[in-house]
């Protein structure tokens, strides 16, 4: 059975400040989802709630994973069932080399007895490493510690390559990224797309989406989805800005606070 992923009615709040109202989506496996919007009206929110983010409370809703839903699952559970988050900010974590946290966290998604032996996974490493144009030194660095952005990026892209997850949310994957860094990452995320896999891209900028093309549109304002289209939909914001859109829907100009 292919992905199927429903958002329904999620509401969310951070120190009892709504952030957001009501956001309903549906993601397919083999689509693209891109959201855009002004800063401040809760897209980083969305990502974060979705991977279960300590600060964000949930007071509403259901997030669907085929059959499940992940709101009711703790963090790694998440994981486990296949929801992934490239962090918009990486964390880095000293004293933990990069092959030691990749390889660790792809044994906890295969699960106990289904391990991947040392040699199999350095090879699958170094394949998806070379794809990614990364140094191999970078393996044997501590995770994210001196990374540029780019690279920090890259890294994210490297860790969904191997984890191979069911729903991959994208958050602000493009900020800080050169052209070369933004033309090697998305490639990473074309090279993974399949009907067993959806995409949700979070960015403010058409020149990501130049490179992977998004089946859907969506623009969130005040906390909720707006505006659906598709890939003209984006190109009409890089051009025309949201005021558009604002007037178009009588939407009094605000935002809800976070990103």
């Amino acid at each position: 059975m292919a992905t199927h992923f429903v958002i329904e009615g999620l509401k969310a709040a951070i120190d009892g400040k709504e952030i957001l109202k009501g956001i309903n989506l549906e993601i397919k496996g083999g689509e693209i989802h891109a959201i855009m919007g002004p800063n401040g009206t809760g897209k980083s929110t969305l990502a974060s709630a979705l991977m279960g983010h300590p600060k964000y409370e949930v007071t509403e809703g259901t997030a669907v994973l085929d059959g499940e839903d992940i709101l009711e699952m703790g963090v790694d559970e998440r994981a486990l069932a296949g929801l992934f988050l490239a962090m918009q900010y990486p964390s880095e974590i000293p004293g933990v080399t990069n092959s030691d946290f990749l390889r660790s966290a792809l044994n906890a998604r295969l699960g106990e007895g289904n391990e991947i032996s040392l040699i199999k996974f350095i090879r699958k490493m170094e394949s998806k490493m070379k794809e990614l144009e990364m140094n191999p030194e970078f393996a044997h660095r501590y995770l994210n510690e001196g990374f540029s952005g780019g690279e920090k990026k890259r890294n994210e892209i490297l860790q969904m390559m191997l984890l191979d997850p069911k729903i991959v949310v994208l958050d602000e994957i493009d900020s800080g990224l050169d052209i070369d860094a933004l033309r090697i990452v998305s490639q990473g995320v074309n090279a993974m797309r399949s009907k067993d896999r959806g995409f949700l891209i979070i960015t403010h900028y058409q020149r990501l989406l130049n490179y992977i093309t998004p089946d859907y549109v969506h623009v969130m304002m005040q906390g909720r989805i707006v505006k659906s289209g598709g890939p003209e939909l984006a190109q009409r914001l890089e051009n025309e800005g949201y005021d558009w859109v604002k007037e178009e829907l009588g939407i009094v100009d605000e935002t809800v606070g976070q990103a």
